[in-house]
C-alpha cells in the first residue's frame, strides 16, 4: 500500500470511524478510469453500442461510465471526434449537481481547466445559453480551449482572468457559477504520488483560505435566485464543510441546497466533495449587460456568405458574426460584451480567417455542434487505414465529384462525426487538420 501521511490517516480515522478500514484498503486497488459520453453529440446508448471498450455505469451521472481495457484513448477517432471525455468518475458528481436546464442558462465555470465540468455542463445545456469558462494559468487556458473545441461546444467563451476581475466585470450576471476549487488533492493520493509529497496540514489550511477568496468572487457573479456549485477532490472538513460554513456565515442570502461526499471505498473513482449553494430570490430585476454586437463590414459579410454557399446546406447557423484581425467568429446572441475585456482565448465558434479574397475555414467550425449541414462529407470507418492516414496529416482520395471545403468524418453506427476538414481537388482531399492535432 502507498505510504500515506500519518496526520492524514489519523484525521481520516477520526472522520470515518468504522469505515476507516475499508477506506484504507481501497488504496491497495488500482484507480478506476472514467469516461463521460458527450451528449452534445451522441447519447449513452448509441455510444455504448459502438464503444470498443468495456463500460460500466457509475451511477453518478447517466452519461458517466467507468471504462476497462482502454488503451491509447486519445488516439482513437471517437475521442478525436469529441464523442467522449475521459473524466475521473467521482468528479462527475459536480456535473450532476449543476441544473440541467436547456432553456438558456448563463453559466460561469470559475476554475475550468482542463474542461471536464465545462464540457459536462455544456452538453446538458444542448448548445443553448452562454458558458464562460475561466482558467487563470495561460497554458492551461489554451488546453481548456482545445477541449472546448474538440467537444464541439458552440456557446462558450474561454477566458484567462483573475476571479476578482470577472466579478467586477460581470456582477450578478450568471444563473450558475461552478467552482471546482484548487485543493490539497487528497482524492488524488491513489494515483498521484506528487499529491502525497506536497500534502501537509499547513497546505490544507492554505488551500481553504484561497477557496474562501475564490468563493467571494463567485458569489458576486451570481444573480438572485441563482446558485454556486462548489467542489473539491479532497476529504478535509476544513476545505469542504468548513469553507461552506464560513461562506454561509458571511452571506445570509445563501443556503445549502445539496451536499455530497464520495470516497474511493463507497463509489467509483478517487473521491469528491460537492455542495450546491442557492441564493435567495428577489423581486428586483436581474442585472443587464450589453451583448457582443455584430462586427463585420459588407465585404467581410459577402465573403462569409460565399463560404457558406460553397460548403453548407442551408447557410450559417444563427449567431452574431464578429470579425477581428480577419478572424471570423460566430458568437451566441447572449454572450456578454464584457468577456472581450477578460483576456479571451476563444469566444463562440471560429468560422475561419479572411485571406486572399476568401474565407478559409477553421477546424473549430467543423467540430462545433452547431446544426450546420455540410454539402460534402468524406466518411471513414474508425479502423479504416485512410482515416489513420488523414489523422496523421496526409492527403487521402475522395470522390472526383467533390470540389471545395469538405468535412472529414468517422462513422459511428448509423451516424458520422467530423474529425477535421480538407479541400477536395481532382479526387484528392487536401488535409487541413491543424498540425498540433496530428495523431501519429
Amino acid at each position: 500500500m502507498k505510504a500515506l501521511p500519518e496526520a492524514f490517516m489519523e484525521r481520516m480515522h477520526n472522520t470515518l470511524g468504522a469505515e476507516y478500514g475499508d477506506f484504507i484498503r481501497s488504496y491497495e486497488e488500482p484507480p478506476k478510469r472514467g469516461l463521460r459520453v458527450n451528449i452534445l453529440k451522441t447519447d449513452p446508448g448509441e455510444f455504448a453500442a459502438i464503444c470498443p471498450w468495456r463500460l460500466e455505469k457509475t451511477g453518478i451521472l447517466p452519461e458517466g461510465f467507468t471504462v476497462l481495457g482502454a488503451e491509447n484513448v486519445g488516439r482513437h477517432p471517437y475521442h478525436v471526434a469529441g464523442l467522449f471525455y475521459m473524466q475521473e468518475p467521482s468528479a462527475m458528481s459536480a456535473v450532476a449537481a449543476c441544473p440541467a436546464d436547456e432553456s438558456g442558462l448563463k453559466l460561469l465555470d470559475m476554475c475550468a481547466a482542463p474542461g471536464g465540468k465545462t464540457g459536462g455542463a455544456a452538453a446538458r445545456m444542448k448548445g443553448r445559453g452562454v458558458i464562460v469558462a475561466n482558467e487563470i494559468v495561460p497554458k492551461r487556458a489554451r488546453l481548456l480551449a482545445q477541449n472546448v473545441e474538440r467537444l464541439g461546444i458552440p456557446n462558450a467563451a474561454v477566458i484567462c482572468e483573475r476571479p476578482d476581475n470577472i466579478a467586477r466585470a460581470l456582477p450578478e450576471f450568471f444563473d450558475v457559477v461552478t467552482v471546482d476549487a484548487p485543493c490539497s488533492g487528497e482524492g488524488m493520493f491513489r494515483k498521484d504520488d506528487t499529491a502525497i509529497l506536497e500534502w501537509s496540514p499547513e497546505h490544507v489550511a492554505s488551500c481553504a483560505e484561497r477557496q474562501k477568496l475564490i468563493l467571494e468572487s463567485a458569489a458576486a457573479c451570481v444573480k438572485k435566485g441563482g446558485c454556486i456549485v462548489y467542489s473539491t477532490c479532497t476529504f478535509s472538513h476544513e476545505e469542504n464543510e468548513g469553507v461552506m460554513e464560513d461562506f454561509i456565515s458571511k452571506h445570509g442570502d445563501y443556503s445549502i441546497e445539496l451536499t455530497e461526499r464520495l470516497y474511493p471505498h463507497t463509489s467509483p473513482g478517487e473521491g469528491h466533495f460537492v455542495c450546491r449553494l442557492r441564493r435567495s430570490d428577489s423581486a428586483s430585476a436581474p442585472a443587464a449587460y450589453p451583448s457582443v454586437k455584430p462586427c463585420a463590414d459588407r465585404k467581410q459579410l459577402a465573403l462569409t456568405d460565399d463560404f457558406a454557399a460553397s460548403a453548407l446546406k442551408g447557410g450559417l447557423p444563427d449567431g452574431v458574426l464578429f470579425v477581428k484581425n480577419d478572424t471570423v467568429r460566430l458568437i451566441p446572441h447572449d454572450m456578454p460584451e464584457a468577456v472581450l475585456s477578460l483576456h479571451p482565448v476563444s469566444v463562440g465558434v471560429e468560422l475561419g480567417v479572411l485571406k486572399k479574397g476568401r474565407l478559409e475555414p477553421s477546424h473549430s467550425f467543423f467540430m462545433a455542434e452547431t446544426g450546420a449541414a455540410f454539402l460534402r462529407s468524406l466518411e471513414f470507418a474508425p479502423d479504416d487505414p485512410l482515416l489513420a492516414a488523414f489523422l496523421a496529416g496526409n492527403t487521402v482520395p475522395c470522390p472526383e465529384a467533390f470540389r471545395g471545403w469538405s468535412a472529414v468524418c468517422v462513422r459511428a453506427g448509423d451516424r458520422a462525426y467530423p474529425i477535421g476538414f480538407g479541400k477536395a481537388v481532382d479526387g484528392v482531399m487536401k488535409n487541413h487538420l491543424p498540425k498540433g492535432l496530428y495523431v501519429n
